[in-house]
């Protein structure tokens, strides 16, 4: 099967702030809005893929469990020290973890969806060991 494009839909109680939270902190470019009467998505580059935010999800204000929420979201960076920075400008919730395979910045969106962010040399080092 030759798959043209891939991307993952993610739905959300907490539309609006949501759709900020991965645009602005992440700096994600919208590429097209739809609204049909209270059904929204927002549809945002997502390097190579998409991430599609729509409505119809439920919201955890303490943040989701493994077991709640089984994926993460995670971006690679080129610098971890820079997007801990931006992390803290946003006065986002963290949590920095340095391993010996990588450093990993672990957080929440504004629905409690997990969202990791990693160092993409020490991701680069796993594929090459």
């Amino acid at each position: 099967m030759k798959i043209d494009r891939h991307g993952i839909i993610l739905n959300v109680e907490n539309y609006d702030e949501c759709v900020s939270f991965y645009h602005d902190v992440f700096e994600l470019k919208v590429m097209f809005t739809k609204v049909e009467g209270d059904f929204k998505l927002t549809c945002l580059e997502f390097g190579d893929s998409y991430l599609m935010i729509e409505t119809e999800g439920h919201a955890d204000v303490n943040g989701k469990s493994i077991a709640s929420c089984p994926t993460k979201l995670r971006f690679n960076v080129k610098n971890i020290s820079d997007a801990l920075i931006r992390v803290k400008q946003f006065n986002l919730s963290y949590e920095y973890t340095e391993n010996d395979w990588g450093t990993t910045i672990n957080l929440h969106d504004p629905d409690g969806n997990r969202v990791g962010l990693r160092d993409e040399v020490g991701f680069i080092n796993q594929i090459s060991a």
